[in-house]
C-alpha cells in the first residue's frame, strides 16, 4: 500500500497533474483565464473534443510557473522532455474528465460560495480587504468581463469540490494508520557479515574438458557482432570558431547590456529608514515626507549609533523597522534602481544622503559586503570566447541544411562535403553497432550505418545531429558480418565464469551453514561490521542488497538473523540487534506523519478516480504534434 502511494504522489509529474485540476487562479494568476486565438491544432481528443495546441502551450507555461513558485529548477531540457509534456497533457485531460463528471453529477456552486471565494482572493485585496477597484482593474487589463470571469471561477470551484469530496471520503482507522507508520518509521540496529566469492576462488579448479563442454553447449552465446569501419565528416559549432570574429567593441557592448548579471556574486547588507509617500501623493505630500526624512537624517549623522533606534521609531517599512531597519543581504537587481545604485556605491559603515525611490525617501546604512565584483577587464576574455561560440553557433545553423543537402546529393563520397565546408574526413577502427552508438552518442546514426542503403548501396548516411551543434555524416568502407567466436578466443572467459560459479556455490554453502549455527545459538567466529542504526530512508552505508532484505527479518526474538545470496558476490548474513520507533516519543512528528499519510491516501483516491474516468472515455493523442521540438 505504501509503495503504491509513493508511486503516485511523489515527484514533479504528480504535482503538475494535481496542480492542473485545482483552482488555477490561485496558483497561476489571472493570466490563466485568457482565451487566446490561434494554435487550434489538436494535441489530443477526449471523446471527440479537441485539446488545442494553444491550450496545451498555455498549460505548459502555467506548469512552469507553478514549479518555479515551488522552488523547482526548471530548464529547457526539462520542458522539452517527453515525460514533462505527457504529464502536462495528462493534467489537461484529467481536468476535462473531471469537468465532464461535474456536469454529469450536476454539482452547483451557489452565488454565496462564489462571492465568498472571490472576496477572499489575495489578488483583489487592498490593505487586507477586498477592493472592487482592484477587481475591475485586473479584469479590464485581462480583457475579461465579470460574468466571464465568475463563470470560470464557478467551474473551477466545482472541479475542486469533486477533488475535495474524494479526499474527504478517505477514512483510515487510527490503529491501522499507526501500525503502517510505525513500520515506515522503524529503526533497526544492524550489523552484517559477508562470505565472499573471491575468498573461494583459489579453492576451485576447472578442467579444459569442462571449458570445452561449456563452449559446445553455449555456442550461440559466443557470436561476434557485425562490425563496420567507417569514414565520417563532422560539422560542429566548435570547429567553426576559427571562421568568426568578435571585436572588443562588441564585447564591451555585451558587457554593458548585461552588467547586472556579469558583475560578480557581490552581496551587500544594508539597513534603511523609509519615510514613504503613496503613488498618488501630491507635491505637498512629498515635500512633507522629505522634510521629515531630512530631520531624521540630521539625527542619524549627529549620532550614527542611534540608527537602529531611529529606524524602529520612524521607518515606515513595516518589514524591516522592527529589526532596526535591517534588510539582510541582496545582490544587484534585487532592489529598486536608485536604492541599488546608492548601496553599491557605499563603503561599509557609510550612511547615505536621502535616496528617493518610488516608495519614498530612504536613509541607507551599509553594514556589510560579501562576494566579489567583476569589472570589464576581468571578464573580457571569457565574454569574448562566449560571443565567439555564439557566432559559431549561428554560422553552424546557417550551414547545417546545406551540409545535409550536400551529403545527400553527392552520396557516393564524403570528399565533396569535406572540401565545401573545410572539414576533415576521418576514419574509425572497426566498431559494432553498439560501439558506434556509444562513440557518437546516437542510436539513429548507428542504425543508419547498418542499413541496407548504406551497406549494400555504398551510400553516405544522411546528416545526423548527434548532439547540439554537432552534425555528422558517414559511410562504410569495410564490413564484417556477425560470426561465431573461436574456442581459443573465449576459453579464458569461460574458465573465469566456471570458477566464479563454483566459488559462489562454496560461498553460499558456508554462508548457509553460518546462518544455521547462529540461529541455533552456537558460538561462531564471525567478522561482523560495526553496528549501525538504519531506517527505510537512511542506509548508513549498507549495500542495496542488505537494504532490500533487512526489513524482512522477523524481529520477534532478538538478536534475529537473515541470509541471502547474490550471484558473483557471495552470501550475506544480517544480524538485527535492536528495534526502535522514531515516532514513539515524538508526538508532533507522529501527528505530521499521520496527516501526510491521510493526504497521500487522498491523492491515491484521486488518482484511482481519474483512472476510472479515463477507462470510460475514448482518448486519442497526436504524438507528432505533442513531441515535436517546441511544438512547432
Amino acid at each position: 500500500m505504501l509503495e503504491a502511494l509513493r508511486k503516485h504522489t511523489q515527484g514533479w509529474m504528480a504535482k503538475i497533474i494535481l496542480a492542473l485540476i485545482v483552482v488555477p487562479f490561485a496558483l497561476f494568476g489571472i493570466d490563466s483565464y485568457l482565451n487566446q486565438a490561434g494554435g487550434q491544432v489538436a494535441v489530443a481528443k477526449v471523446d471527440g473534443q479537441k485539446i488545442s495546441l494553444q491550450e496545451y502551450s498555455n498549460a505548459v507555461e502555467n506548469a512552469r510557473n507553478y514549479l518555479q513558485s515551488q522552488g523547482q529548477k526548471v530548464d529547457a531540457a526539462m520542458l522539452e522532455s517527453p515525460a514533462f509534456k505527457q504529464s502536462v497533457l495528462d493534467g489537461i485531460i484529467t481536468r476535462r474528465l473531471v469537468e465532464a463528471a461535474v456536469q454529469d453529477y450536476r454539482f452547483r456552486i451557489s452565488d454565496e460560495q462564489l462571492s465568498q471565494h472571490i472576496l477572499g482572493m489575495p489578488e483583489f485585496q487592498s490593505n487586507g480587504k477586498f477592493s472592487e477597484e482592484t477587481y475591475n482593474q485586473l479584469l479590464t487589463q485581462n480583457k475579461l468581463t465579470p460574468a466571464k470571469f465568475e463563470q470560470s471561477v464557478r467551474k473551477d470551484l466545482a472541479v475542486q469540490q469533486v477533488r475535495d469530496g474524494l479526499t474527504n471520503l478517505v477514512f483510515m482507522p487510527k490503529k491501522v494508520a499507526e501500525q503502517s507508520l510505525m513500520s515506515e518509521f522503524e529503526q533497526r540496529d544492524v550489523t552484517v557479515a559477508d562470505v565472499k566469492v573471491s575468498d573461494f576462488m583459489g579453492q576451485v579448479n576447472v578442467t579444459p574438458e569442462q571449458v570445452q563442454a561449456y563452449y559446445n553447449q553455449h555456442k550461440t552465446k559466443f557470436i561476434a557482432p557485425a562490425k563496420v569501419k567507417l569514414q565520417f565528416a563532422l560539422l560542429t559549432a566548435a570547429g567553426l570558431m576559427g571562421q568568426v570574429n568578435v571585436t572588443d567593441e562588441e564585447v564591451k557592448q555585451f558587457y554593458d547590456e548585461n552588467a547586472a548579471k556579469l558583475q560578480g556574486d557581490e552581496q551587500r547588507q544594508a539597513s534603511h529608514i523609509l519615510i514613504g509617500f503613496s503613488s498618488t501623493a501630491t507635491p505637498a505630500d512629498k515635500a512633507a515626507a522629505k522634510e521629515k526624512a531630512e530631520a531624521i537624517l540630521k539625527q542619524v549623522k549627529a549620532n550614527p549609533k542611534n540608527f537602529e533606534k531611529l529606524a524602529i521609531e520612524n521607518s515606515q517599512d513595516t518589514g524591516s523597522a522592527g529589526k532596526g531597519g535591517d534588510l539582510g543581504s541582496f545582490g544587484r537587481g534585487a532592489m529598486v534602481k536608485p536604492f541599488e545604485e546608492a548601496a553599491f556605491s557605499m563603503k561599509v559603515g557609510d550612511i547615505s544622503e536621502l535616496v528617493e525611490s518610488e516608495f519614498g525617501y530612504h536613509i541607507i546604512k551599509l553594514t556589510g559586503v560579501t562576494g566579489e565584483s567583476s569589472d570589464f577587464n576581468s571578464v573580457k576574455l571569457k565574454l569574448k570566447a562566449e560571443l565567439l561560440f555564439q557566432k559559431a553557433q549561428a554560422k553552424y545553423a546557417e550551414l547545417a541544411d546545406d551540409f545535409g543537402n550536400t551529403v545527400y546529393e553527392q552520396s557516393g563520397s564524403l570528399d565533396p562535403v569535406a572540401k565545401k565546408f573545410n572539414v576533415q574526413v576521418q576514419t574509425s577502427p572497426a566498431m559494432s553497432k553498439e560501439e558506434v552508438s556509444k562513440f557518437f552518442k546516437s542510436d539513429r546514426f548507428a542504425t543508419l550505418l547498418f542499413s541496407d542503403e548504406v551497406l549494400k548501396e555504398k551510400r553516405n548516411t544522411e546528416a545526423v545531429e548527434v548532439s547540439p551543434n554537432n552534425l555528422v555524416a558517414g559511410r562504410v568502407v569495410e564490413y564484417a558480418p556477425e560470426a561465431p567466436r573461436s574456442f581459443d578466443e573465449v576459453k579464458g572467459g569461460i574458465e573465469a565464469v566456471l570458477k566464479a560459479e563454483a566459488a559462489g556455490k562454496l560461498a553460499q554453502q558456508k554462508g548457509e551453514a553460518l546462518l544455521a549455527d547462529l540461529k541455533a545459538g552456537k558460538a561462531t567466529d564471525t567478522d561482523w561490521i560495526t553496528p549501525v542504526t538504519i531506517d527505510r530512508r537512511n542506509a548508513q552505508g549498507l549495500s542495496d542488497g542488505v537494504m532490500r532484505n533487512v526489513f524482512k527479518v522477523n524481529t520477534h526474538a532478538l538478536p534475529a538473523y537473515y541470509g541471502f545470496n547474490e550471484v558473483n558476490k557471495g552470501y550475506t548474513v544480517i544480524k538485527v540487534i535492536a528495534v526502535s520507533q522514531k515516532l514513539k516519543d515524538q508526538p508532533d512528528v507522529a501527528d505530521r506523519a499521520f496527516k501526510a499519510y491521510q493526504a497521500a491516501l487522498g491523492d491515491e483516491m484521486s488518482h484511482a478516480y481519474v483512472g476510472s474516468l479515463k477507462a470510460k472515455k475514448d482518448i486519442q493523442f497526436n504524438a507528432k504534434v505533442l513531441l515535436s521540438k517546441n511544438n512547432e
